[in-house]
């Protein structure tokens, strides 16, 4: 009996067997096949992540440039001594985002810092040994000499002026710029302070940090070595992508990082102080002490905040004076309006007729960034807000021409904005 049991079990399964048997080998390959093309994709993926981290991450070339020209005593600064000769500036992570302006996280008297450093594209890491030579030569030029103080503050304002316009509160400015170039205090501007003071003036975000200097919207100056300086922290960004691992964000759709920022980004009324607080950063660019800034770059990443959620911007890079715009802008040649685009969204009209760009923006500052606040705010946001929230921002986003020209409008609706979100979080844990 037990004998037939298995003269049927091999009758009817022997076939299936055969089959599969003839399957296997097929089967093998395609699965060789398939871990062959995942270590090949693994491996292209390592590689572009390297060569990119390579480009991208260039601070040791910062820290051998600037110490080279301080140990030749060519520049100076508040941190020479203790990021070149006591080494007491820890470079931590890589946060650069162009290989022409490098930003670490870093520690430095026991406090959370950024460090930023300026290389100029012409100084590839690849250069080799002919860097700090080429370095002295294309950024620490001016002054080619001693000067007094007089001297170098008539330099001082003349370059205001021409980057910021002719302003009347521009003294003040060039007041703070010598205090700072007189970091020891012998009431005296040597030439590698001057050096040093001149070659940061030439970078738009340390120029921006010293006009909103206690303005609360940018993080404080804590010191500088040549055009290398160190601002307080690192602000956590708004980003949507910012509540990710950082392994992870290159792998993900754009729209799954919206819904993901909603679900591991700050809650609703932390977002609404963080916008207040953007918003007063604009309405400071468009009525501000040294003239008129505009935002060249609007976008989340830009947008960061303190551990208490108090608005902090991440990036001043493409935060650019008018006048430097429109200097840009004037006589420019054009085709279409796309052709007058100074940074990534500084945009002006192209004048067909003559093919110059005008000098007046498309979309001002409020504009741009109520567009940014409805993607950030209007999800999440409570019911009986969300219909008249929605309203004002439409009504921001279609805010158009000349600031100057619409500057009643301008302040209306960014007050109206500023109201609304203070209503809902005021007298709760939020303010």
């Amino acid at each position: 009996m037990r004998r037939l049991r298995r003269l049927a079990h091999l009758v009817l399964f022997c076939p299936f067997s055969k089959g599969l048997q003839g399957r296997l080998p097929g089967l093998r390959v395609k699965y060789v096949f398939l871990v062959w093309l995942g270590v090949l994709a693994g491996s292209w993926l390592a590689y572009v992540h390297y060569s990119s981290y390579a480009e991208l991450c260039r601070g040791h070339v910062c820290r051998v440039v600037i110490c080279d020209q301080y140990r030749k005593g060519i520049i100076s600064g508040s941190i020479c001594q203790d990021l070149c000769n006591l080494e007491q500036v820890e470079w931590r992570t890589c946060l650069s985002s162009a290989p022409g302006q490098q930003v670490y996280s870093g520690l430095w008297q026991g406090k959370e810092v950024t460090i930023k450093c300026g290389l100029e594209e012409s100084l590839s890491w690849k250069a080799g040994a002919d860097v700090a030579p080429r370095r002295d030569l294309v950024l620490f030029d001016k002054p080619t000499r001693g000067t007094s103080i007089k001297e170098f503050r008539e330099m001082t304002l003349s370059f205001l002026k021409a980057n910021l316009g002719d302003l009347p509160s521009l003294p003040a400015l060039v007041g703070q710029v010598l205090l700072m170039a007189d970091f020891n205090k012998d009431s005296r501007v040597s030439l590698a302070e001057a050096k040093s003071v001149w070659a940061l003036l030439k970078r738009n975000e340390f120029l921006l940090l010293l006009s909103l200097r206690g303005k609360g919207h940018a993080a404080p100056l804590l010191g500088h070595c040549g055009d290398l300086y160190v601002t307080e922290g690192v602000p956590r960004s708004s980003g949507p992508a910012a509540a990710l691992p950082a392994l992870l964000r290159p792998l993900l759709p754009p729209a799954l990082h919206g819904a993901l920022q909603q679900w591991l980004g700050p809650a609703w009324p932390w977002r609404a102080k963080i916008a207040i607080g953007l918003l007063e950063f604009v309405e400071e660019l468009f009525h501000g002490a040294y003239g008129t800034f505009y935002m060249c770059e609007t976008t989340l990443a830009n947008v960061g905040y303190t551990a208490k959620y108090d608005f902090r911007m991440a990036d001043l890079q493409q935060v650019a004076p008018e006048a430097a715009v429109r200097r840009f802008l004037r006589g420019r040649h054009c085709e279409r309006s796309a052709d007058c685009t100074y940074g990534r969204d500084c945009r002006a009209p192209c004048d067909t007729l003559l093919r110059q760009c005008k000098g007046d923006l498309v979309q001002p500052n409020l504009a741009k960034v109520c567009e940014l606040l409805r993607d950030y705010l209007l999800p999440g946001a409570p019911a009986g807000l969300r219909a008249e929230l929605g309203r004002q921002l439409r009504t921001c986003t279609t805010l158009s021409g000349l600031a100057s020209q619409v500057e009643a409008h301008h302040s209306l609706v960014l007050s109206h904005l500023k109201t609304l979100l203070w209503k809902e979080i005021s007298n709760t844990k939020y303010t």
